[in-house]
């Protein structure tokens, strides 16, 4: 889940606080919100999370869509509150109904891994897909995965394919190392090794661990660019470091994430 973090006012002084809260209690949906943001980040006030819950739950009341993505974040974690995932839904569909992006992906996330509720998987690729379409990169991602998997859509790799590109082109590290791999085997398009190349090193500097190990594997074998033993020592041991798999000064074998 993802809460919205940004505040109407980012300075997060004593006296920031003190005038958010007497705006607050005169019914304020915006700084209800940066209230309760101020609470629970503990900026110019102790961190109290019962005081953002109720802060939240305020505003969220009063419509504010970031408000709502966040009481469902509160829900969905059992901070502040009792965890009730129900709830939590309810929260993050009137966020997205409200057009919050966050909330989309969110509600996609909690729709995918509640197996319980009927047409989940499919409300799930509906929600994901609002937020992709609306520019969200994690959700262009979690697109693509149901795509490649057949999960609440028909299995379509071609669609898997652009999904992962777009989340890709916005920075999404996982959607690179995916990308990477779909180049690398030649699944979907043509194969392109210089092509998985580029995007497992995009990833593996943003500090993906399995799009470490596979360029190291790239390197060692000299595959979409030169041979490099001390190039893939040093990436198969950032994946090490970074606790991929035990290190044993041995090659590790790539997997795809």
């Amino acid at each position: 889940m993802d809460f919205e973090t940004n505040s109407e006012n980012e300075n997060g002084s004593a006296q920031t606080f003190y005038w958010y809260q007497k705006t607050a209690e005169c019914e304020n949906k915006f700084a209800q919100y940066n209230l309760a943001l101020l609470y629970q980040k503990g900026e110019g006030t102790e961190k109290n999370l019962e005081k953002a819950f109720y802060w939240y739950q305020k505003a969220a009341e009063s419509g504010y869509a970031r408000a709502q993505n966040n009481l469902g974040c509160l829900y969905e974690k059992g901070e502040g509150t009792e965890k009730n995932l129900e709830k939590s839904i309810y929260w993050y569909q009137q966020a997205a109904e409200n057009g919050h992006i966050r909330a989309q992906n969110n509600l996609g996330c909690l729709y995918y891994k509640i197996k319980g509720i009927e047409n989940s998987l499919e409300k799930a690729f509906y929600w994901y897909q609002q937020a992709a379409e609306n520019g969200y990169n994690a959700a262009q991602y979690n697109l693509g995965r149901l795509y490649e998997n057949g999960e609440g859509i028909e299995k379509n790799l071609k669609r898997a394919f652009y999904w992962y590109q777009q989340a890709a082109e916005n920075g999404y590290n996982r959607a690179q190392n995916n990308l990477g791999y779909l180049y690398e085997k030649g699944q979907v398009t043509e194969k392109d090794l210089e092509k998985a190349f580029y995007w497992y090193q995009k990833a593996s500097e943003s500090g993906h661990i399995r799009a470490q190990n596979n360029l190291g594997y790239l390197y060692e074998k000299g595959k979409g660019t030169e041979k490099d033993l001390e190039k893939a020592f040093y990436w198969f041991q950032k994946a090490a470091e970074n606790g991929a798999f035990e290190y044993n000064k041995k090659i590790l074998i790539y997997t795809k994430f």
